[in-house]
């Protein structure tokens, strides 16, 4: 376990030995930049066409929305909206706040809004967004130069969340054909794009945004897969910022550096160990009840994460508006997890000798920590007599087998949880991976009618209070069901070079943090 120091130390001596670490004590990034590193190649800036995380965030930066979601309490501020007013349960009018101009100098305007959304809504573009789109909005049409009308396809209790999509010129876009070169997005947002390749974006600073500037007058965004390179540029001085990208046990070792410094906080993501629910042996919910029964989380989130997360109890984190406790919990019980797997039908062949009752196969990505973990599980699954193999490999490798269904155990991490029908999206049948739709979240093959039932109810229920009453209802039937098991909501961690300041840190890791940030020497 301490190997984690020795990595650190190892990775240093190799910074030293290559002539990094000579110039470990001076920044060799420029004044007016700040150089950010993300973990995979970039695709789009445009909302619309985003794949990763990354993707997202620094989208934001050049194309943001009506509302936004970026700040600690998650719930929807207005942004480029001056207003909204709900007409009735399917009709919502957006009134734009004056003096938005876009990075060409041209207004926003209410038929910018509509063209955005209505491109998504065409099949014909090819949009990532499209079925999520079609399920909310019927149409959306400017009633004059300010006000833009959205008309549902049913009440929407999440209306102003989903309002927070990226805005783009439809002026620009039109003339591209509907698609903008990846170079070439135009958005309203507090910067602009300078370059686009996939290995590194450039930003600039937005002269016609309205509100404060940004404290930075670039961004240059690097892609670095390797996860060892980048502790050695951000020890190296060569990079300035990177977020989640270093691994969680090795992170606060480099932040000892002397160039070097931590910020953290709590997280809206949730890491989660994945059960193939229609494995002829995981579908039995003793089966999965015996598997959280027999790990120790608490103990690995101490030793393996320094104590950087919030044991999960479930999707939500426990400082969401939706969340409940009031659900079953699986403390560590191998006692416990015997005695299912004895009722499920698997008594130990050997009484305590090597034979196990069961044997399973866990897969995971090659990150080195993800597979530290996976061993870990292993290990503690073997003490109840379940034999478990780990197989890693490449994350694309990986990913495609999750979505085809071709595992039994896994474990992942979601994107942020803001919004509370995001449990619709990982848990209702509809939601259950298709050769003709891949990309869809429910992976573990879970079905619950009442699951169903609430989560859809959920999401079209105006009524906030009744909303928490709905998803607490969800929170404990899943407990119940066990589909996946809640391991923790990992913290936010961003290392920065130390003539970094000001940057704040959301429960969404995104980087409308960087509007604040400041470079000084």
């Amino acid at each position: 376990m301490p190997p984690s120091r020795l990595e650190v130390s190892t990775l240093l001596a190799i910074a030293f030995s290559t002539g990094v670490g000579c110039q470990a004590r001076a920044r060799r990034t420029p004044d007016d930049t700040l150089v950010i590193l993300v973990e995979a190649r970039l695709n789009s800036l445009d909302p619309r066409y985003c794949e990763s995380n990354h993707d997202v965030k620094l989208s934001r930066l050049v194309a943001p929305g009506l509302t936004s979601v970026e700040q600690p309490s998650m719930e929807p501020r207005l942004l480029m909206a001056e207003k909204i007013i709900q007409r009735d349960e399917r009709t919502w009018d957006v009134v734009l706040r004056p003096g938005f101009r876009f990075s060409d100098g041209t207004p926003v305007t209410a038929d910018d809004v509509a063209f955005t959304y209505m491109s998504v809504l065409d099949p014909a573009m090819k949009s990532q967004e499209l079925r999520g789109f079609q399920e909310r909005f019927e149409k959306v049409e400017a009633l004059d130069e300010r006000t833009a009308r959205f008309h549902l396809v049913a009440p929407m209790a999440t209306f102003q969340s989903d309002i927070e999509f990226g805005i783009v010129s439809a002026r620009a876009v039109r003339g591209s054909g509907g698609r903008f070169p990846p170079g070439r997005v135009i958005g309203a947002g507090p910067y602009m794009i300078e370059s686009f390749r996939p290995e590194e974006v450039r930003l600039i600073r937005n002269p016609r945004w309205p509100l404060e500037p940004a404290a930075v007058p670039r961004i240059r965004a690097r892609a670095v897969p390797d996860a060892n390179a980048r502790a050695l540029m951000m020890v190296g001085g060569s990079a300035d910022f990177t977020q989640n990208s270093i691994r969680i046990d090795l992170v606060a070792d480099l932040a000892t550096r002397e160039r070097l410094h931590l910020a953290s906080g709590r997280s809206a993501l949730y890491t989660y160990l994945m059960m193939n629910n229609r494995d002829p042996i995981l579908k039995d919910v003793r089966v999965r009840r015996a598997i959280a029964y027999a790990i120790d989380r608490e103990r690995v989130l101490r030793s393996k994460l320094g104590g950087r997360a919030v044991l999960a109890t479930g999707m939500l984190p426990p400082d969401h508006w939706a969340y409940s406790g009031d659900v079953t919990r699986y403390l560590y019980d191998p006692d416990r997890a015997r005695a299912l797997l004895d009722e499920a039908g698997y008594p130990d062949p050997d009484g305590a000798g090597p034979r196990p009752r069961m044997h399973l196969v866990y897969k995971t990505s090659s990150d080195q920590f993800r597979r530290a973990l996976a061993r870990v599980w292993a290990a503690q699954l073997g003490e109840v007599g379940i034999a478990v193999e780990v197989q890693s490999f490449e994350q694309n490798t990986f990913f495609a087998d999750i979505k085809k269904g071709r595992f039994q155990l896994a474990s992942m991490q979601t994107s942020p949880i803001t919004e509370p029908d995001l449990l619709f999206t990982y848990f209702h049948s509809s939601r259950i991976p298709t050769p003709e739709d891949p990309n869809t979240h429910n992976r573990w093959r879970y079905v619950s009618s009442k699951v169903d039932e609430l989560t859809a109810l959920g999401r079209h229920t105006l009524d906030r209070a009744e909303r928490v009453k709905i998803y607490a209802q969800v929170q404990r039937i899943l407990a119940d069901d066990l589909p996946v098991i809640p391991l923790w909501h990992e913290d936010n961690l961003t290392l920065m070079n130390v003539d970094v300041t000001g940057y704040q840190l959301f429960p969404t890791a995104s980087f409308w943090g960087l509007l604040t940030t400041h470079k000084q020497r």
